[in-house]
C-alpha cells in the first residue's frame, strides 16, 4: 500500500477527525487555564504591586506574591501531567485504532 494511499485513509477516518478535534480542545482549554492566570498575575504585578507586598505573616519576610506565583508555576506542571496522561491514554487509544483501520 503506498504511503499517500495510507495518509488518504487516516485523514478520512472519522476516528481522526474525532481524535484532532478532542486533542486541540484539550490544549485549548489547559492553556487557557494555564495562561490566563500567569498574564493576569504579571499584570497585576506590574500594574498594582501593592497587591502582592503585603507580607504573609508578622514579621515575615515573604509577600503575598511568592506563594501566588509559586502555585502558579506548581499548577503549570501539574496541567502537564494531566495532558501527558490523557495523551498517554485516551489520544494513543484512538491514535491505534486510526493506523490499525489504515492498513487495513
Amino acid at each position: 500500500m503506498s504511503q499517500s494511499n495510507i495518509h488518504a485513509k487516516i485523514r478520512s477516518n472519522p476516528k481522526f477527525a474525532e481524535l484532532v478535534g478532542k486533542r486541540t480542545r484539550f490544549a485549548i482549554v489547559l492553556s487557557l487555564i494555564v495562561l490566563v492566570p500567569y498574564y493576569s498575575y504579571m499584570l497585576l504585578v506590574s500594574l498594582q504591586p501593592q497587591l502582592f507586598a503585603g507580607k504573609i505573616a508578622d514579621g515575615s519576610v515573604i509577600t503575598i506574591g511568592w506563594p501566588i506565583a509559586a502555585l502558579l508555576v506548581v499548577g503549570g506542571w501539574l496541567l502537564t501531567g494531566v495532558y501527558v496522561s490523557r495523551a498517554n491514554g485516551e489520544f494513543d487509544r484512538l491514535t491505534e485504532e486510526v493506523l490499525k483501520e489504515a492498513r487495513k
